[in-house]
Order: C-alpha cells, then sequence, then structure tokens
C-alpha cells in the first residue's frame, strides 16, 4: 500500500480534514448556539434559530469523534500527553458540551419563558466556551507546552490551569470564536426569515471584520515576539516512535519557515483573510439573492479552513512541542502508532469518510429549508 513515511503524513492530513470538518459542520452549530441570545428577541424567533440546526447538530459531532478517535489511534503520545497538559481545560469543554443536548431536547418542552431563557443560556455557555477553549489551546501549542517524558516514557505536565490564559492563547481564542459566530451567522442568513436574517446579517459582518484582523495580529506576534521550534538534528522519518532521540531548539520566527521555504503556501492564511472580507461584503448587501447568501456560506467555510491549515502549517512537522525539554517535542513522523496500525486505520477511513461525507451531503440536501415563524407555530408541539 503506502510505505511508513508516506502513512504518516497521509494521517497527518486525515487528522487536519477532520478538524476542517469539525470546524465547518460543527463550528456552525456552535455559532447558531452563540448568537442565539442576540438575533431573536422573541421566544419564536428563538425556536426559529434552533430549529434551523435542529436536524443535524447531532449528526455533526460525528466530526469530533471521529477526530478525537483518529488523534487517539494515530498519535496515541499526543493524546496523552495533550489531555494530561489540558486536562481541567478538557474537562471544561466537555461539561460545556453536556448542555447543548439537554438545551436542544428540554427548552421547549415547558412553556415557561423563565425555564426557556435558561436553557438559552445554557446553549449559548455550550456553544460558546469549548470554541474558546480549542482556540486556546492552539495559542498554546504555537508557544510549547511545558511537558516531558521520563525515562519509562511516563508524561510530566508541569504548567497550571490559570497559565493557558496567555495573551497570546486569548487571541487565539477571539479567533476562534469569531470564526465560528460568523460561520454561524452566515448559516442563520441562508436559513431564516427576513428580521433574523437581518440581524444575523449585521452580527456576521461585525465578526467576519473581527476575524481577519485578530488573525493578521495573531500573525505579527508569532513573526516579532514567539520563538517557533526547529529540529537540528536528522529525523528517521521510517523509524518508530521515539519521541525524545532528536534535537530541537528554539528561533524566532520559526513558525514562518515553511511559508517562507515555499511562498505558494503564503495563499492559506490569504485566503483566510480574503474569504472573510468577502463575508463581510456579502452580509452588507440589502437584497440578498439565494446565490449571495450561498456564496457567503462557502467563503465563511473556506476562511475557517483556511485559518486551520495556516496553523497546522505553520508548525509542520511539530504537533505539540515542549517548551520544558524542546528535545520531548512531539512531531508526526516520531509520535505516531506502528506501520500495522496506520495502514489498517487508513483503509478504513478511506471506506467511512466518504460515507459520513455521502449522508452528510444527503441529509443536509433533504431536509433543506428556509424554518419560518409560521412553521414554527403550526408546528409547536414537534419542533424544537
Amino acid at each position: 500500500m503506502f510505505d511508513y513515511e508516506t502513512l504518516k503524513f497521509l494521517w497527518w492530513a486525515i487528522i487536519g480534514f477532520l478538524l476542517i470538518g469539525f470546524a465547518i459542520t460543527d463550528g456552525m452549530d456552535m455559532g447558531v448556539g452563540g448568537l442565539l441570545p442576540f438575533v431573536a428577541n422573541k421566544d419564536v424567533e428563538r425556536r426559529v434559530v434552533i430549529n434551523t440546526v435542529g436536524a443535524h447538530w447531532d449528526g455533526n459531532q460525528v466530526w469530533f469523534i471521529t477526530a478525537g478517535a483518529s488523534l487517539f489511534a494515530a498519535w496515541p503520545m499526543v493524546y496523552g500527553a495533550a489531555f494530561s497538559g489540558f486536562y481541567f481545560a478538557m474537562m471544561l469543554t466537555l461539561f460545556c458540551l453536556f448542555l447543548r443536548p439537554l438545551a436542544f431536547d428540554y427548552r421547549s418542552k415547558i412553556d415557561s419563558p423563565r425555564w426557556r431563557n435558561n436553557w438559552d443560556w445554557a446553549l449559548f455557555v455550550g456553544s460558546m466556551v469549548p470554541p474558546l477553549v480549542f482556540g486556546i489551546a492552539f495559542g498554546n501549542l504555537l508557544q510549547g507546552v511545558p511537558f516531558s517524558f521520563d525515562f519509562l516514557m511516563r508524561v510530566t505536565y508541569t504548567g497550571s490551569f490559570f497559565a493557558l490564559f496567555n495573551p497570546f492563547a486569548l487571541l487565539s481564542g477571539v479567533v476562534s470564536v469569531s470564526m465560528v459566530l460568523m460561520h454561524g451567522s452566515t448559516w442563520l442568513v441562508m436559513r431564516t426569515d427576513e428580521q433574523v436574517a437581518a440581524r444575523s446579517a449585521n452580527i456576521g459582518g461585525i465578526v467576519s471584520l473581527v476575524l481577519p484582523v485578530c488573525f493578521i495580529l495573531a500573525g505579527i506576534m508569532i513573526w516579532q515576539s514567539i520563538d517557533g521550534y526547529v529540529v537540528i538534528s536528522t529525523l528517521d522519518k521510517m523509524g518508530l516512535a521515539q519521541p525524545t532521540t532528536k534535537t530541537v531548539t528554539t528561533v524566532a520566527g520559526a513558525w514562518l519557515n515553511n511559508f517562507n521555504g515555499n511562498p505558494s503556501l503564503w495563499l492559506i492564511p490569504i485566503t483566510a483573510i480574503v474569504m472573510s472580507l468577502l463575508v463581510t461584503l456579502l452580509m452588507r448587501i440589502k437584497q440578498k439573492t439565494t446565490l449571495t447568501k450561498a456564496l457567503a456560506f462557502v467563503a465563511s467555510s473556506l476562511a475557517s479552513a483556511g485559518v486551520i491549515l495556516t496553523a497546522g502549517v505553520a508548525m509542520f512537522p511539530f504537533v505539540m512541542p515542549s517548551s520544558s525539554v524542546p528535545d520531548h517535542s512531539l512531531l508526526m513522523w516520531d509520535t505516531v502508532a506502528s506501520e500495522t496500525t496506520l495502514g489498517l486505520m487508513f483503509v478504513v477511513v478511506s471506506i467511512f469518510i466518504p460515507l459520513i461525507l455521502g449522508y452528510t451531503i444527503w441529509c443536509y440536501t433533504k431536509m433543506w429549508r428556509t424554518v419560518t415563524i409560521a412553521e414554527i407555530e403550526q408546528n409547536s408541539h414537534s419542533a424544537y
């Protein structure tokens, strides 16, 4: 099939693809949840907003679960080190995610303004905290995570929960939150009636400006004030997982080396910026056609993919740099599962990713419609 080196690269690409799929599908749901208190003034309007994702939100979780399972199977050391270092952040994310299914299912069970308002804010928290934490986590990855291995390959994390909330990491969190809010706003513009769609477009026009500004600012910080990591020893790309045998050093601006070495890669962050600004322009159009709305959603999807790819390409081949002992940093070359495991899993994902894409497209096609107030009022007992 493929040699070990090729399989390692393919799994780097597959996990990146799954993260992008998660950002586009479940990121859209989270964006809708984050916009809920601000784009809907009345209860029936909030039900309109919720029902735009009511048929899809749980199915979109597949991307998140598949990405997590792939991380565990393909990069077990990364999985172990990340969940040790980010344990409290991950638990916070998990408990916030618990709020989402509860809010979707129980919100409309009781006709009480206080009951429904509480669940609306629960959905808001469950939708906004995860992307914030994910953004903060990526911000810390770019700065290096304080972990190391002992002679038995047991990981030791020397950081603290509150140390995660440093300026660059918080800026990365803002990038992540603004990205999902932009994506959710383009979805609501496509799927709701005039008033909710108009409010969504107004907010989308703002956050789609916040995203490129913060993204560029983060890039300037990476260039000027954050040291990147560079491997200065010879790597055995065909070797087994031995993450402590290489030599790594930190160099100012090193996270830009891949872009400077291959200038065509600059098209990735440029795409993220241009697509975000395109969303801003399209959201400002008063009379939006179906094509305009669809184009805004596609542009938002490309912007999200561009942001994630920019981080991945900048760090390549690093997956989890170590600020405590740089030589113990985890690379895609030296922290993977065995060749047999990667090959078997590649066969599995070659079958199931097309199936996931197929049924996702089918579901969205069959259930596509504009959700209106009249529809909610006529189906008040069956709709979310």
